[in-house]
């Protein structure tokens, strides 16, 4: 009989509370799944093998596409009521999912552990994405595959602008601490990551283009130069 486990009773207080934000985006994310979303989620997580961590893993959509060839999931989710429902969804998946607090600056698993990392939707609202890049090549054994899909930056120069204005003011303190106008390509690749196909699109793919719509789903990996180099 498979085990699944969640220490989120563990945690004395939560690093990032945001339940107003969290109700609603369980409820969209939800809904979204029929929309496209679970084509976009098994494109993301497909061909993957072996242990994997997912970071800001939210109300569990993820769980659902991973592969059979997934030994294990550790799951790490800092928000209480999207962490409760992941654990949920946990009890349902075809492998061993571990949900546990944790933020992605600090991640509490041991160097070099995982042979995948999985970010979706999670490095708009991380408060320092170098330093969370920074944990995942950390945790991920040399040659170890990073899988993204990720909204930001995207547009002409007026949504650009409307962007940058948004997260300024209103926008992360509405949606739970997210950003529109990051670029996680950049980001990837300033973090050391080694690029490898990536594609841009919106969500959704057919609709009307929101500041919130441009995203893009690809891959990279952990240089196999880093063997030996110890795990910080």
């Amino acid at each position: 009989m498979q085990v699944r486990s969640s220490r989120s009773a563990q945690a004395v207080r939560d690093p990032v509370h945001h339940p107003v934000f969290a109700r609603w985006y369980a409820r969209c994310s939800a809904a979204a799944e029929s929309r496209g979303m679970a084509d976009v989620r098994r494109r993301l997580l497909g061909g993957l093998s072996g242990r994997v961590i997912e970071i800001g893993a939210g109300n569990g959509l993820n769980f659902a596409h991973y592969p059979g060839a997934v030994s294990e999931v550790v799951a790490m989710e800092p928000e209480r009521a999207l962490r409760a429902l992941a654990v949920e969804a946990a009890l349902r998946a075809e492998m061993p999912v571990d949900v546990a607090p944790g933020v992605a600056e600090a991640l509490p698993v041991k160097s070099e552990a995982f042979d995948a990392a999985v970010l979706s939707l999670v490095l708009c609202s991380v408060r320092d994405v170098p330093r969370a890049l920074a944990e995942v090549r950390r945790v991920l054994r040399p040659g170890g595959e990073v899988r993204f899909f990720e909204h930001g930056a995207g547009g002409g120069r007026v949504m650009h602008a409307t962007q940058r204005a948004l997260d300024r003011t209103l926008w992360p303190p509405l949606a739970g601490g997210c950003h529109l106008s990051r670029d996680a390509v950049a980001a990837l690749r300033e973090a050391g990551f080694e690029l490898g196909p990536y594609r841009r699109m919106t969500i959704p793919e057919n609709g009307p283009a929101l500041p919130q719509s441009f995203c893009v789903i690809g891959t990279a990996w952990r240089p196999l130069s880093d063997a030996g180099a110890g795990g910080g």
